[in-house]
């Protein structure tokens, strides 16, 4: 019998590593002439079948209450433009290096709580967030190349979003609400923003090849599904501060795709932006102790 350390240890990995998988089911579905907009409009709304089923499984309630309502329409638009910008975004770089800028938020978290909510900075949050910028500036000027531009700002905005929804979830009524709940809603109301975003369904891109069908299948399932149940278990047997520690695996296993599948760079001086940023994150959330951040740290894009 696997102690439950162990056990937790590895939930937390399979969590970290399924959000990885993005640009492994989102980049051949771009090959074949689909758009973000219908990629993520056919993810959230297989999520929202799937999560539905499991919540159902599980005799949870559907149930809202009226003042519950416009915060998970806010946090269903954040979640969104948070995926619509990392989508995009793999347009104009590598996948891998998206993640791992990606990767910042709990970085961005920690500014925009002592900035806005007074919190104080404190020597680890400092060095954190210098570290997260010189990885950042390695990878964006990497080995005579330069990283796009626009594709750097998409991820940052998609970051940003990101924090934002991990603060609106903690600091509203819908802080005590069941995670497949919330997030249920969110890609709810989520799957709106692309479903107007493509002229009420008029530009979906169709997908004709039945084989094709396993990546939006996959992208609904990985990363949002088995991640979800995944994490749950992992913060009831480890708790929050090693589960939030092992999402480092997420951005490695999007670079490990993108450099094996889709031959995407990697030279040393990548590595060692990845390894900055990597270390910011850890060195935050060892230094904070994230509790309530990864309890909401659920659908990831």
């Amino acid at each position: 019998m696997m102690n439950t350390t162990v056990k937790g240890y590895a939930y937390g990995a399979i969590a970290a590593a399924s959000y990885g998988l993005n640009p492994l089911f989102t980049l051949p579905l771009y090959k074949a002439g689909l758009t973000p907009d219908s990629v993520l409009f056919y993810r959230y709304g297989l999520a929202v079948v799937m999560l539905g089923i499991l919540m159902k499984l599980q005799k949870q309630s559907f149930a809202l209450r009226r003042k519950e309502v416009l915060p998970l329409f806010v946090m269903g638009m954040l979640m969104a433009f948070s995926s619509l910008a990392l989508f995009i975004s793999y347009n104009y770089m590598a996948a891998g290096i998206a993640s791992t800028i990606l990767f910042i938020y709990p970085v961005l978290v920690a500014v925009i709580m002592a900035v806005f909510f007074k919190e104080k900075l404190s020597m680890i949050t400092i060095l954190s967030i210098a570290l997260a910028f010189f990885g950042i500036s390695l990878l964006y000027k990497g080995d005579g190349e330069t990283l796009s531009f626009v594709g750097t700002v998409l991820v940052l905005i998609s970051s940003l979003t990101y924090a934002l929804y991990i603060i609106g979830v903690n600091r509203s009524v819908l802080r005590d609400m069941p995670t497949s709940k919330l997030t249920f809603y969110a890609l709810v109301f989520g799957a709106s923003v692309f479903f107007v975003r493509l002229k009420f369904g008029a530009s979906l891109s169709p997908i004709h090849e039945p084989l094709l069908w396993l990546n939006p299948i996959a992208l609904a399932l990985f990363p949002t599904v088995i991640s979800l149940v995944t994490m749950a278990k992992a913060v009831h047997y480890v708790g929050s501060t090693p589960t939030a520690i092992l999402g480092a695996l997420e951005p490695i296993t999007a670079l490990f795709f993108g450099v094996m599948i889709f031959g995407e760079p990697l030279t040393p001086r990548i590595v060692l932006g990845i390894i900055l940023v990597l270390s910011a994150v850890t060195l935050i959330i060892v230094g904070k102790s994230l509790v309530k951040t990864i309890r909401i740290r659920i659908f990831h894009h």
